[in-house]
């Protein structure tokens, strides 16, 4: 699943709950790390430039003023809605190879339905990349969709897979990828070194989100953490460089800190600014 039972969204980003229905406790990886200020500017400019120029109704806009204001408002949510169709198009590859690892697994799953819904969204082609990098690859999962806790530093995330390749333990997170102008697969973002080292640094696993059962993490010494960017064209997996995962740890640590701050002053009841009089006239 891509939306873990134990997450919920919150003003302070996502939170997990140690059981179903419990209190909020931390926040998720992905929230820690979106600490990190990440300038997006271009980006919008570019989304809504581009949906205004492409809007059908830009030429009748010159005499309906009302008309150019609804153009402006679309062009402004350009960027909001091709994030929110990315989302989306991410849960349901995610779904599609959780449900290749639990058929693996010999559990119950639903890779036929999976792949329906990719394909009534003319999406099958990330499905059939994701069958052949598995087949190539050949991994033996271990567990899919697994949520992680850590109670030293405060944090949990959910693992897309846990899986044992050419013997050994590797920790995988997908990133569903767009493809480029030349046909390749857009490449990932260095922040899921990040991702991946908390994840192995986790302390505790869930075994039932009803019970709020936990075990200890057995997974802290895998070898390898592999993010695999899954695209329409290729797949194309990286290892994280074991040179960089200490201190990319240690920058987690610090964002997480930056998040309880953060926290901390969102909940202040007292005024941040008061107001000042000049001096008494001498």
């Amino acid at each position: 699943m891509t939306s873990p039972r134990l997450a919920t969204s919150t003003a302070h980003g996502r939170m997990y709950a140690r059981v179903e229905g419990g209190e909020l406790e931390v926040p998720s990886i992905t929230t820690v790390i979106g600490q990190q200020a990440t300038d997006l500017g271009g980006w919008h400019g570019y989304m809504a430039a581009k949906a205004a120029l492409e809007d059908q109704r830009a030429y009748r806009a010159s005499s309906s003023s009302g008309l150019k204001y609804a153009i402006i408002r679309d062009a402004a949510a350009a960027s909001e809605r091709y994030r929110d169709a990315a989302a989306a198009r991410g849960d349901r590859v995610h779904n599609y190879a959780e449900n290749v690892a639990l058929r693996a697994m010999g559990q119950p799953h639903q890779v036929e339905e999976m792949r329906e819904l990719l394909l009534s969204h003319g999406e099958q082609a990330y499905a059939d990349r994701f069958d052949e990098w598995w087949e190539l690859w050949k991994p033996k999962p271990l567990a899919t969709e697994v949520t992680i806790w850590n109670s030293t530093v405060g944090y949990a995330g959910t693992l897309d897979l846990v899986a044992e390749i050419a013997g050994h333990t590797c920790v995988i997170d997908y990133k569903t990828k767009g493809t480029d102008r030349n046909g390749r697969v857009k490449p990932l973002d260095e922040k899921v070194v990040m991702q991946l080292v908390a994840g192995v640094k986790a302390e505790e696993c869930l075994v039932d989100p009803v019970a709020g059962d936990w075990e200890p993490w057995q997974h802290s010494n895998a070898p390898i953490l592999m993010g695999i960017a899954l695209g329409e064209t290729q797949v194309v997996p990286q290892q994280a460089n074991p040179a960089v995962l200490e201190k990319n740890w240690y920058k987690f640590c610090a964002l997480k800190r930056v998040w309880d701050y953060n926290r901390a002053l969102g909940e202040e009841t007292e005024d941040s600014l008061m107001p000042v009089v000049p001096p008494p006239v001498q």
